[in-house]
Protein backbone atom coordinates (compact mmCIF):
# COMPACT_ATOMS: atom_id res chain seq x y z
CA UNK A 1 0.00 0.00 0.00
CA UNK A 2 1.36 3.54 -0.47
CA UNK A 3 -0.49 6.21 1.31
CA UNK A 4 -0.85 9.97 1.42
CA UNK A 5 -0.07 11.30 4.77
CA UNK A 6 -0.80 14.48 6.82
CA UNK A 7 2.00 16.94 6.06
CA UNK A 8 2.73 18.00 9.55
CA UNK A 9 3.67 13.90 10.24
CA UNK A 10 6.81 14.90 7.60
CA UNK A 11 9.13 17.07 9.51
CA UNK A 12 12.80 17.53 9.53
CA UNK A 13 14.31 15.03 11.69
CA UNK A 14 11.32 12.99 12.09
CA UNK A 15 13.26 10.01 10.81
CA UNK A 16 15.17 7.98 8.59
CA UNK A 17 12.98 9.37 5.69
CA UNK A 18 14.58 12.50 6.14
CA UNK A 19 17.60 11.17 5.30
CA UNK A 20 16.01 10.86 1.84
CA UNK A 21 14.53 14.40 1.33
CA UNK A 22 17.70 16.76 2.98
CA UNK A 23 17.40 20.25 2.97
CA UNK A 24 18.96 22.64 1.73
CA UNK A 25 19.26 21.03 -2.06
CA UNK A 26 19.48 23.08 -5.23
CA UNK A 27 17.16 22.78 -8.09
CA UNK A 28 14.56 20.23 -8.00
CA UNK A 29 16.49 18.68 -4.77
CA UNK A 30 15.04 22.10 -2.82
CA UNK A 31 11.35 20.86 -3.64
CA UNK A 32 10.92 19.33 -0.14
CA UNK A 33 12.19 22.80 1.49
CA UNK A 34 9.68 24.69 -0.74
CA UNK A 35 6.43 22.32 -0.25
CA UNK A 36 7.12 22.83 4.28
CA UNK A 37 7.84 26.26 3.16
CA UNK A 38 4.21 27.06 1.02
CA UNK A 39 2.73 24.24 2.53
CA UNK A 40 2.01 22.86 -0.88
CA UNK A 41 2.15 19.57 -2.23
CA UNK A 42 1.21 15.50 -1.30
CA UNK A 43 3.48 13.36 0.88
CA UNK A 44 3.29 9.54 0.18
CA UNK A 45 3.91 6.47 2.41
CA UNK A 46 3.72 3.02 2.48
CA UNK A 47 2.73 3.30 5.97
CA UNK A 48 1.96 5.89 8.22
CA UNK A 49 4.87 5.68 10.87
CA UNK A 50 8.71 4.15 10.22
CA UNK A 51 8.32 4.36 6.26
CA UNK A 52 9.76 1.90 3.84
CA UNK A 53 9.33 4.26 1.08
CA UNK A 54 8.28 7.28 0.53
CA UNK A 55 7.21 9.78 -2.42
CA UNK A 56 6.58 13.91 -2.45
CA UNK A 57 4.59 15.35 -5.37
CA UNK A 58 4.62 18.97 -6.07
CA UNK A 59 2.93 20.73 -9.83
CA UNK A 60 3.59 17.51 -11.28
CA UNK A 61 7.20 16.81 -10.29
CA UNK A 62 8.17 13.39 -8.02
CA UNK A 63 11.02 12.54 -5.75
CA UNK A 64 10.92 9.26 -3.93
CA UNK A 65 13.63 7.50 -1.87
CA UNK A 66 13.55 4.69 0.71
CA UNK A 67 13.25 1.04 -0.65
CA UNK A 68 11.53 0.73 -3.84
CA UNK A 69 10.71 -3.23 -3.13
CA UNK A 70 8.01 -1.70 -0.73
CA UNK A 71 5.80 -0.20 -3.25
CA UNK A 72 3.61 -1.69 -5.41
CA UNK A 73 3.43 -0.74 -8.93
CA UNK A 74 -0.14 -0.24 -9.12
CA UNK A 75 -0.14 2.31 -6.00
CA UNK A 76 1.96 5.04 -8.39
CA UNK A 77 -1.40 4.94 -10.64
CA UNK A 78 -2.12 8.76 -8.66
CA UNK A 79 1.60 9.69 -10.17
CA UNK A 80 0.65 9.28 -13.78
CA UNK A 81 1.67 11.55 -16.49
CA UNK A 82 4.37 13.38 -14.40
CA UNK A 83 7.97 13.87 -14.11
CA UNK A 84 10.15 11.47 -12.02
CA UNK A 85 13.55 12.52 -10.06
CA UNK A 86 14.60 9.59 -8.18
CA UNK A 87 17.52 7.24 -7.45
CA UNK A 88 18.50 4.57 -10.36
CA UNK A 89 17.52 2.23 -7.76
CA UNK A 90 13.69 2.93 -8.69
CA UNK A 91 13.81 2.42 -12.44
CA UNK A 92 12.58 -1.08 -12.60
CA UNK A 93 9.85 0.34 -10.49
CA UNK A 94 8.85 2.89 -12.71
CA UNK A 95 8.91 0.57 -15.41
CA UNK A 96 6.31 -1.90 -14.43
CA UNK A 97 4.02 1.21 -13.10
CA UNK A 98 3.95 3.18 -16.29
CA UNK A 99 3.44 2.70 -19.94
CA UNK A 100 6.00 5.12 -20.95
CA UNK A 101 9.12 5.70 -19.21
CA UNK A 102 11.37 8.80 -20.67
CA UNK A 103 14.87 10.08 -20.07
CA UNK A 104 15.14 13.79 -20.20
CA UNK A 105 18.18 15.58 -19.61
CA UNK A 106 18.52 18.18 -17.91
CA UNK A 107 20.88 20.64 -16.17
CA UNK A 108 21.33 22.76 -12.84
CA UNK A 109 23.28 26.01 -12.96
CA UNK A 110 23.44 28.08 -9.77
CA UNK A 111 24.66 31.95 -9.60
CA UNK A 112 27.04 32.74 -7.10
CA UNK A 113 28.47 36.30 -8.74
CA UNK A 114 26.57 39.59 -8.83
CA UNK A 115 24.50 39.85 -11.71
CA UNK A 116 25.53 41.58 -14.89
CA UNK A 117 24.05 44.03 -17.17
CA UNK A 118 21.83 43.03 -19.62
CA UNK A 119 20.63 44.32 -22.27
CA UNK A 120 18.13 46.95 -22.41
CA UNK A 121 14.42 46.30 -22.69
CA UNK A 122 13.36 46.99 -26.37
CA UNK A 123 9.88 48.37 -28.14
CA UNK A 124 7.23 49.95 -25.37
CA UNK A 125 7.61 51.17 -22.46
CA UNK A 126 7.66 48.79 -19.90
CA UNK A 127 7.46 48.56 -15.79
CA UNK A 128 10.01 46.29 -14.34
CA UNK A 129 9.03 45.16 -10.81
CA UNK A 130 8.51 43.00 -7.41
CA UNK A 131 4.86 41.89 -7.89
CA UNK A 132 1.93 41.50 -5.09
CA UNK A 133 -1.26 40.53 -4.66
CA UNK A 134 -2.88 42.80 -6.47
CA UNK A 135 -1.48 40.79 -9.33
CA UNK A 136 -2.95 38.19 -8.98
CA UNK A 137 -5.37 38.53 -11.83
CA UNK A 138 -2.52 39.66 -14.06
CA UNK A 139 -1.08 36.32 -13.58
CA UNK A 140 -4.14 33.98 -14.45
CA UNK A 141 -4.01 36.31 -17.37
CA UNK A 142 -1.16 34.80 -18.89
CA UNK A 143 -3.39 32.06 -19.71
CA UNK A 144 -3.60 28.26 -20.13
CA UNK A 145 -0.09 28.23 -21.66
CA UNK A 146 1.89 29.65 -19.24
CA UNK A 147 -0.21 28.51 -15.96
CA UNK A 148 1.78 25.85 -15.15
CA UNK A 149 4.19 29.08 -13.65
CA UNK A 150 2.05 29.24 -10.69
CA UNK A 151 1.54 25.18 -10.42
CA UNK A 152 4.16 25.23 -7.25
CA UNK A 153 2.19 27.96 -5.20
CA UNK A 154 -1.19 26.56 -5.77
CA UNK A 155 -2.14 29.32 -8.01
CA UNK A 156 -1.82 32.90 -9.37
CA UNK A 157 -2.85 34.53 -5.79
CA UNK A 158 -0.64 32.82 -3.58
CA UNK A 159 2.24 33.41 -6.33
CA UNK A 160 1.59 37.07 -6.83
CA UNK A 161 1.72 37.21 -2.89
CA UNK A 162 4.60 35.30 -2.37
CA UNK A 163 7.30 38.06 -2.51
CA UNK A 164 9.03 35.91 -4.06
CA UNK A 165 8.03 37.16 -8.09
CA UNK A 166 9.42 40.19 -10.55
CA UNK A 167 7.06 41.10 -13.77
CA UNK A 168 7.41 43.36 -16.59
CA UNK A 169 3.92 45.16 -17.25
CA UNK A 170 2.77 47.27 -20.00
CA UNK A 171 -0.08 49.16 -19.67
CA UNK A 172 -1.25 46.74 -16.44
CA UNK A 173 -0.90 43.52 -18.57
CA UNK A 174 1.66 41.11 -17.51
CA UNK A 175 3.92 40.29 -20.67
CA UNK A 176 6.57 37.92 -18.37
CA UNK A 177 7.63 37.18 -15.36
CA UNK A 178 10.16 35.35 -13.45
CA UNK A 179 9.68 33.88 -9.79
CA UNK A 180 10.95 31.48 -7.36
CA UNK A 181 9.24 27.84 -8.43
CA UNK A 182 10.95 26.22 -5.44
CA UNK A 183 12.39 28.55 -2.70
CA UNK A 184 14.81 26.03 -0.32
CA UNK A 185 16.31 26.98 2.67
CA UNK A 186 19.81 27.52 0.78
CA UNK A 187 18.93 27.79 -2.39
CA UNK A 188 15.87 29.14 -4.56
CA UNK A 189 15.13 27.54 -8.22
CA UNK A 190 14.04 29.95 -10.16
CA UNK A 191 11.23 29.73 -13.71
CA UNK A 192 10.25 32.33 -16.05
CA UNK A 193 7.36 32.72 -18.15
CA UNK A 194 6.99 35.09 -21.56
CA UNK A 195 4.46 35.80 -23.48
CA UNK A 196 5.09 34.02 -27.12
CA UNK A 197 4.69 37.37 -28.80
CA UNK A 198 6.71 39.09 -26.58
CA UNK A 199 9.90 36.65 -26.42
CA UNK A 200 12.95 38.34 -27.38
CA UNK A 201 12.65 42.07 -26.30
CA UNK A 202 14.99 41.22 -22.89
CA UNK A 203 11.81 41.22 -20.79
CA UNK A 204 12.45 37.96 -18.77
CA UNK A 205 15.79 38.84 -18.46
CA UNK A 206 15.25 41.98 -16.44
CA UNK A 207 12.81 40.18 -14.45
CA UNK A 208 15.20 37.90 -13.60
CA UNK A 209 17.61 40.34 -12.86
CA UNK A 210 15.28 42.21 -10.21
CA UNK A 211 14.10 38.10 -8.45
CA UNK A 212 18.19 37.31 -8.49
CA UNK A 213 18.76 40.49 -5.93
CA UNK A 214 15.89 39.45 -4.02
CA UNK A 215 17.18 36.10 -3.63
CA UNK A 216 20.34 37.53 -2.87
CA UNK A 217 19.39 39.68 -0.25
CA UNK A 218 17.55 37.22 1.30
CA UNK A 219 20.95 35.17 1.68
CA UNK A 220 20.25 32.60 -0.10
CA UNK A 221 21.43 31.60 -3.53
CA UNK A 222 19.16 31.29 -7.45
CA UNK A 223 19.32 28.31 -8.95
CA UNK A 224 18.27 27.33 -13.02
CA UNK A 225 17.50 24.20 -14.50
CA UNK A 226 16.15 23.08 -17.81
CA UNK A 227 16.25 20.68 -20.54
CA UNK A 228 19.49 20.43 -22.18
CA UNK A 229 17.89 20.75 -25.45
CA UNK A 230 16.20 24.22 -24.45
CA UNK A 231 19.11 26.98 -25.76
CA UNK A 232 16.85 29.77 -25.07
CA UNK A 233 16.43 29.22 -21.82
CA UNK A 234 20.10 28.17 -21.60
CA UNK A 235 21.12 31.66 -23.50
CA UNK A 236 19.22 33.55 -20.71
CA UNK A 237 20.87 31.19 -17.78
CA UNK A 238 23.93 32.39 -19.03
CA UNK A 239 23.10 36.10 -19.69
CA UNK A 240 21.84 35.99 -16.17
CA UNK A 241 24.99 35.17 -14.43
CA UNK A 242 24.48 31.34 -13.84
CA UNK A 243 27.41 29.12 -14.63
CA UNK A 244 26.69 25.05 -14.89
CA UNK A 245 26.78 23.03 -11.68
CA UNK A 246 25.80 19.74 -12.99
CA UNK A 247 23.64 17.70 -15.53
CA UNK A 248 21.14 15.05 -14.41
CA UNK A 249 18.17 13.35 -15.75
CA UNK A 250 14.63 13.12 -14.67
CA UNK A 251 12.18 11.08 -16.55
CA UNK A 252 8.65 11.84 -17.50
CA UNK A 253 5.52 8.75 -17.22
CA UNK A 254 3.06 8.22 -19.31
CA UNK A 255 -0.45 6.26 -17.93
CA UNK A 256 -0.44 3.74 -15.45
CA UNK A 257 0.60 0.33 -16.70
CA UNK A 258 -1.95 -1.57 -14.18
CA UNK A 259 -5.54 -1.19 -15.21
CA UNK A 260 -6.54 -3.91 -12.13
CA UNK A 261 -9.07 -0.36 -11.24
CA UNK A 262 -9.24 -1.34 -7.53
CA UNK A 263 -6.06 -0.68 -6.41
CA UNK A 264 -5.66 2.29 -7.93
CA UNK A 265 -8.89 3.77 -7.42
CA UNK A 266 -8.67 3.49 -3.42
CA UNK A 267 -5.65 5.40 -3.49
CA UNK A 268 -6.97 8.08 -5.73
Amino acid sequence: MFEEIARRRMTPGAGEWASWFPPGMPGLGAMPDHMRFARTGRWWADRPSEPRAAALTCAGYTLMGGDPHAVPPEALAPLAYGYFAVPDRFLPLLGEAFERIVPWERMLWVRRDNVPATRPVTGMKVTVRRMTGADAAAVHGLGPELSWIAGTWDGPRRLAASGRCWGAFHDGRLLSLACTYFRGSLYEDIAVATRPEERGRGLAAACVRGLCADITARGTLPTWTCSRHNEPSRRLAATAGFRLYREYVHYAVGASAVRTGRQAAALA
